[in-house]
């Protein structure tokens, strides 16, 4: 039997988190990539249930979380994730971050090591200065609406070959549209902070699993986001790490492979 996932919101002195929580047991939280929401661990999220307590929230400045009053931090989502962690009376946790969310699944290990059980970092890119300045500028600027309507069609074709499938683009589309007309803020955070990540990352010391997806950079290349060569950062920074590459996967696998996510997932957080 499908298990339940409910929505509520957390409170916080800079606004609403929405986040979503089903099953019980050991818990996991979920971090979701840019420009996604908690609807990333859509199909994920009741596989999961089934054996744990999993919750996924929206990073402030997407989803139906409010934006912040400022263009917050690595550190400053990592704090309102223990925000939510303390709401919910869970004082360890295990922590699955994609991309965005995997550098601040990274920041709460290396700075709460107490809170985390065990870590994985899902599609954690890696970039260099001359990347960063590029991701700051886009985030920065934003996506901005037009009066025609005629900003709808560009944001449906941008991603369609990467995923696939129209459902799923229909559900990234809605998720880039809540965040148009502002900063990126989780984007805007993880460019201020990719640069000192290795230094960061090398305090973690709880069991790490970085799982990748072999087709992830494709979409990263094409826009000269991201280099095949600044992608080992994290099993340099933390080397007693395991590796796992699900063929066939893209930065969408979440969505899409679902099953073989799970797996990988299941088996390191069962792992003695």
């Amino acid at each position: 039997m499908s298990q339940r996932i409910k929505r509520a919101f957390l409170d916080t002195e800079d606004g609403q988190i929405l986040y979503r929580i089903g099953g019980e047991g050991e818990p996991i939280l979920l971090l979701h990539m840019t420009p996604r929401s908690s609807d990333e661990f859509k199909e994920l999220m009741p596989l999961l249930a089934a054996k744990k307590l999993v919750i996924a929230m929206d990073l402030m400045g997407l989803g139906d979380s409010d934006k912040p009053p400022r263009v917050y931090s690595v550190a400053d989502y990592a704090k309102t994730a223990i925000a939510l962690l303390d709401e919910l009376g869970i004082k360890k946790t295990s922590i699955f971050g994609s991309l965005t969310g995997g550098y601040i699944a990274g920041e709460v290990a290396a700075a709460y090591p107490e809170r985390v059980d065990k870590l994985i970092l899902c599609n954690v890119i890696g970039f260099d200065a001359e990347e960063q300045a590029k991701i700051l500028k886009r985030y920065s600027q934003g996506s901005q609406i037009k009066e025609d309507g005629s900003h709808l069609m560009p944001q449906w074709l941008s991603r369609v070959n990467y995923v696939g499938n129209g459902e799923l683009n229909h559900r990234c589309v809605l998720d880039d549209l809540k965040s148009f007309g502002s900063p990126i803020y989780p984007g805007l955070a993880v460019a201020n902070y990719c640069l000192s990540a290795p230094a960061r990352f090398r305090l973690i010391n709880c069991q790490t699993l970085i799982l990748s997806a072999e087709k992830a950079l494709e979409p990263l290349e094409k826009y000269a986001l991201a280099k095949a060569e600044n992608q080992s950062w994290t099993q340099e920074a933390i080397p007693h790490s395991q590796s796992v590459e699900l063929e066939g996967g893209t930065l969408w696998m979440i969505n899409q492979m679902p099953q073989e996510v799970f797996k990988v997932v299941i088996d390191f957080l069962e792992q003695q």
